[in-house]
């Protein structure tokens, strides 16, 4: 397969700091394999932004699975704050996507999210770790209410706060012509679902894509930093 990506990342129109980190940056176009990631930082302006970029740096430095590249990252921002008393208590979400042949990875911790767009249906690949999520599950309140819970931004597992953390991995078969997409809920809090989907089928390249979805984040008030990275898949022959 060949995989056509860009990723962008924006500070949105209320916070005065970037704590996301994403990567790759910018855009490009791999054969065969490829990892890309979002971490959302946490721990004030300083400890969020060192956070998510060690834990992506971290990351993409490490072998093995999607998982084992997630554990190294938990183990990465663990041991900054152990060296650092200054950035004590500081974490970060992360998912990462490692694509490879004719599938995907997903290494997940957090509420940052993975979708998969097929067939012009876009699904929800990863599971929120946080507050509201665990209240849908139980149906204590509804899908709707979650969006506007004031305890929303809470989430419930993240990477740094102790040495081992549980993390959701799972492997998808990949069809010339998906979409995945791999974000920080400074989209998926903003934008709903349908108007992402029709963000990603309107436009043709990555590129394109990426920074429609950030202005879509920012229109709709921008509360949080944005990133995204989005993957296209084809066939070698057809790309």
């Amino acid at each position: 397969m060949i995989f056509t990506w860009a990723s962008a990342s924006n500070t949105g129109l209320v916070r005065t700091h970037n704590e996301d980190s994403v990567a790759p940056r910018d855009m490009g176009i791999e054969m065969g394999s490829l990892v890309v990631g979002v971490a959302d930082g946490m721990g004030g302006a300083v400890g969020g932004e060192v956070a998510s970029s060690v834990a992506l740096q971290a990351a993409l430095e490490a072998d093995g699975s999607a998982a084992d590249r997630v554990r190294a990252a938990n183990r990465a921002v663990v041991e900054a704050a152990d060296e650092d008393h200054t950035l004590r208590g500081m974490g970060t979400t992360l998912t990462l996507a490692v694509f490879s042949g004719d599938s995907v990875e997903i290494g997940h911790v957090g509420d940052s999210r993975a979708y998969l767009l097929r067939g012009g249906r876009l699904t929800q690949i990863t599971t929120d770790h946080s507050l509201v999520a665990e209240l849908v599950s139980r149906g204590e309140i509804s899908p709707d209410e979650a969006d506007h819970h004031p305890y929303r931004s809470v989430i419930t597992r993240a990477l740094g706060l102790q040495d081992d953390v549980k993390i959701d991995e799972q492997a998808l078969d990949l069809d010339s012509g998906d979409v995945v997409l791999v974000c920080s809920d400074g989209l998926s809090g903003m934008v709903p679902a349908d108007q992402m989907s029709d963000l990603l089928l309107a436009e043709d390249h990555p590129t394109q894509v990426v920074w429609s979805l950030v202005d879509a984040a920012n229109t709709a008030g921008g509360v949080d930093n944005i990133s995204v990275v989005v993957v296209r898949v084809d066939d070698e022959a057809t790309a």
